[in-house]
């Protein structure tokens, strides 16, 4: 079978942890995928909002310049034209720079939300089936389609509200400080406060983000498990209970979500109010000057009317660019949390040998019917725990058909896992026609390998869909011929070209069985076929057909199954037992 179904296929049952090899093997091209700090095209979209934020300075110099000229009766409507038209210019020209950055951020941040996304899918298709710690589908899938979209405000709304904080204050500090040192002191002391309270704010508010991620997704996780069991729980009576836990569950997610919005709120009430006592304190200080009560602050004696309406005028603008980092502190919060656990997807997790190698590696010229060959081999689940293969040696010939026979545990579908190179090893080698199983050459090598599980996987769609699992070179001749291998004819009949329910609903488990013996049917170029427990949970009458169809279809190739079933294991030529002191064969 086609290797991505076989990594697919593998039960989680009597699987090894992560391999004490395995933190060696890099998670994904870390050295050329790691994630940047900020997407392509954002910086030049914040300069560009920047810039627009800053041409409010000569708007307010001409505004105030105009108001002068006309309280001093120096010049009419005339005289003050000229600078209405400016201001009116610079205002259009400030308008669309301002929008054309934010489509800029915009962009920049979806290109970088695709790409971010297309580093843990293909993270995610690159673990071993094996790997214990492999994220549960329902997580992943929430946080890959729905949180991530935090990201997107958090990119295209925080880093450029940053460097806009970062700069438009201190460009207003230098227009003001010439004009009056004491409002340029009120500004100073005013804009420390709101950053401090902000980071004060922003901690907590980053934590409270990440644990509503986290309980989210273990929410959907556990509601597609629970969906997936539906037919059990409504068995076992154990609807009423199921329903109660996910109803603590979404009112646990509904506290945490109303967490995130207090603080969110919280963080936009303390700037605005220390944005306001800024304004305030600035207003009345220019209020008293311009009245002749104070007369110290300025370089040149009192204010004027021009000079006092500029800095007014600019200490909005000086605190408008802190009051927008604050409304978007709660995306930093948010987008934040949703980048740490994309990256974890990205990069944790035990990577299925030679996924970089697709395309190289075995030859593809190799014995049709291929032999097996384990030396030395020693695998343990974790290092501080006992091996289950030490020094093992094994020997499949061409052809022939063994059976792993032994209690559960033994380490049956471990050596199946390892043979078909879905995890590195510890020492020793393998050898599949001659060709030694490596990082390089599992991929080709599992290209001749088919797998049949114990519990098949059934995909929402028709039988011959499912039979060809998207494989272009599957003709009707071959589905009809695999149909008719496999015994499927009556279920087929039945079906026709209607639609299997996801996880099989409509098909009994020995059609199930059937159904993945189909698949492994069209495949023609497996000479190997590892079978874990193809009889499991099925009446007597309905394993002994599968396993004679199983012979059948294992004639001139090399047959490996892992099974309790002592009935199976009589019709093989040789009988492994797995689980004795010293891995005792028989045959």
């Amino acid at each position: 079978m086609t290797s991505a179904f076989l990594e697919a296929a593998v039960e989680p049952a009597d699987l090894p942890t992560r391999n004490p090899q395995a933190s060696a093997e890099p998670a994904l091209a870390r050295d050329r995928n790691t994630p940047r700090l900020r997407p392509n095209g954002l910086p030049r979209a914040a300069m560009v909002q920047t810039v627009a934020a800053l041409i409010w300075i000569p708007q307010a110099a001409l505004l105030a310049f105009g108001v002068g000229t006309i309280a001093s009766g120096g010049g009419g409507l005339a005289e003050v034209a000229l600078p209405a038209a400016f201001v009116l210019a610079l205002g259009v020209a400030r308008a669309a720079l301002d929008a054309t950055g934010g489509r800029m951020a915009f962009r920049a941040a979806r290109a970088e939300l695709t790409r971010r996304r297309d580093i843990a899918t293909t993270a995610l298709a690159a673990r071993s089936p094996l790997d214990v710690e492999r994220p549960a589908s329902g997580f992943a899938a929430s946080l890959i389609a729905e949180q991530a979209e935090t990201m997107v405000p958090y990119f295209a709304r925080f880093l450029p509200a940053r460097l806009k904080a970062s700069t438009v204050p201190l460009v207003t500090l230098v227009c003001v400080f010439p004009i009056s040192w004491v409002a340029a002191i009120i500004l100073i002391l005013a804009a420390p406060l709101i950053p401090i309270f902000m980071a004060l704010i922003g901690w907590r508010a980053k934590a409270a983000s990440e644990e509503m991620l986290a309980k989210s997704g273990g929410l959907n996780a556990f509601l597609l498990d629970r969906l997936r069991g539906l037919a059990t729980i409504r068995a076992l009576g154990a609807v009423d209970i199921t329903a109660q836990r996910l109803r603590a569950d979404a009112e646990s997610l509904r506290r945490r979500t109303m967490a995130v919005l207090k603080i969110a709120f919280l963080s936009s009430a303390v700037l605005e109010f220390f944005a306001a006592l800024g304004v305030a304190a600035t207003a009345v200080y220019i209020g008293f000057s311009l009245l002749g009560s104070i007369d110290i602050g300025s370089w040149n004696g009192k204010l004027t009317l021009t000079q006092g309406l500029f800095i007014l005028l600019l200490a909005p603008a000086f605190f408008e660019p802190l009051r927008e980092l604050s409304a978007a502190w709660h995306d930093r919060a948010s987008g934040q949390a949703a980048i740490d656990a994309l990256d974890g997807l990205s990069h944790n997790g035990l990577v299925l040998p030679g996924w970089r190698n697709d395309q190289v590696g075995a030859s593809d010229d190799f014995a049709a019917v291929p032999d097996i060959r384990i030396r030395d081999f020693s695998f343990r689940h974790a290092p501080a725990q006992s091996s289950v293969f030490k020094d093992f040696n094994l020997t499949v010939a061409a052809g022939e058909h063994v059976a792993l026979l032994g209690p559960s545990g033994c380490g049956k579908t471990t050596l199946l896992s390892l043979i078909a190179g879905l995890a590195p090893h510890e020492n020793g080698t393998i050898h599949i026609a001659g060709e030694l199983m490596s990082d390089r050459s599992s991929a080709a090598l599992r290209r001749r390998i088919t797998w049949i599980g114990q519990r098949p996987h059934v995909f929402a769609g028709t039988m011959g869909s499912n039979i060809t699992l998207g494989r272009p070179d599957v003709g009707a001749d071959a589905i009809r011929c695999a149909i008719r291998k496999s015994h499927l004819q009556p279920v087929f009949e039945t079906h026709g070209a209607a639609l299997i329910g996801e996880g099989g609903a409509g098909l009994s488990g020995g059609e199930a069985m059937r159904l993945m013996l189909a698949r492994a049917v069209v495949e023609n170029q497996a000479g190997i076929i590892l079978a874990d427990e193809p009889t499991a949970h099925l009446d007597a009458e309905t394993a002994n057909d599968i396993a004679r169809d199983l012979m059948l279809f294992a004639h001139g190739r090399t047959l490996v199954i892992a099974t309790h079933d002592p009935v199976l294991a009589a019709r093989m030529d040789r009988v492994i037992r797995l689980g004795a002191p010293e891995q005792e064969l028989a045959g």
